[in-house]
């Protein structure tokens, strides 16, 4: 029978393992949202001056399509071409969030899949309710490492704040619920509150990140400063920008 195997010594037959498995991964992706519907020439002198400025944001990054401010953009071959030009600069388009109605379709059609992430993403009342009074009753999950990160690793503390007791190698990934705490040097990337913690922090004992991030407000090492760089701080949000702050 397809399927299964026999064993010839006890003619008992035995289920086959399976080819494959199906297991959850967390992704970090970023979002590019668009606050005008005219992808004129304009529009792209703008975006490649950005890529220019930080071009480690974006470098291998899976890229979302933000739609929340132009819910009237719905002509196909107007989207099209802004995939096709995304793409052209080597950008990793695979979905969008706060697609209209009207949208959603047209994603569909150009291999595009609506998401609904983070405090964006609408809930039903009762449903929204249930999940809060649970996430009450769960305690934090807070994860400890003794050991360097390494490149290519990333690490996830979906329900608290993670902790490195080591360095963290460029091209890896932080990423935690809540604060991040780093006991040696932070190159790579970390990315705290990513539920949207406005008050989740970064401490690190030496500087030489590629990228902060805090509730999605972001810094590339291009925008940080020298002045920054190798030094014990702390990292906060303030007046909606992403501070650093030396710890003397």
């Amino acid at each position: 029978m397809p399927g299964q195997q026999t064993d010839g010594r006890s003619g008992r037959a035995s289920v086959a393992a399976r080819p494959f498995q199906v297991r959850g991964r967390f992704i970090t992706a970023i979002a590019l949202r668009l606050e005008t519907e005219s992808l004129d020439e304009g529009f792209y002198a703008l975006l490649d001056e950005q890529l220019r400025s930080a071009p480690q944001l974006l470098l291998d990054a899976p890229l979302l399509l933000d739609l929340g401010k132009v819910p009237d953009l719905t002509d196909a071959s107007q989207l099209r071409g802004l995939l096709e030009e995304l793409r052209a600069r080597k950008l990793h388009v695979f979905g969008v969030e706060n697609a209209s109605d009207a949208q959603r379709p047209l994603a569909k059609e150009l291999g595009l899949i609506p998401v609904l992430v983070g405090r964006d993403a609408p809930v039903e009342k009762t449903g929204g309710d249930r999940r809060r009074k649970i996430e009450k009753l769960l305690p934090p999950e807070n994860i400890l490492l003794t050991e360097p990160v390494r490149s290519g690793q990333v690490v996830v503390a979906e329900r608290g704040d993670l902790t490195v007791i080591g360095s963290v190698s460029s091209g890896a990934e932080l990423v935690a619920s809540g604060n991040i705490h780093v006991y040696g040097t932070l190159r790579g990337r970390a990315f705290a509150g990513v539920y949207g913690d406005e008050t989740a922090r970064i401490f690190c004992q030496r500087q030489a990140a590629e990228l902060l991030a805090i509730a999605g407000i972001y810094r590339t090492s291009e925008s940080i400063g020298d002045d920054m760089r190798d030094q014990c701080l702390q990292v906060f949000l303030k007046d909606d920008g992403l501070k650093l702050e030396a710890v003397t």
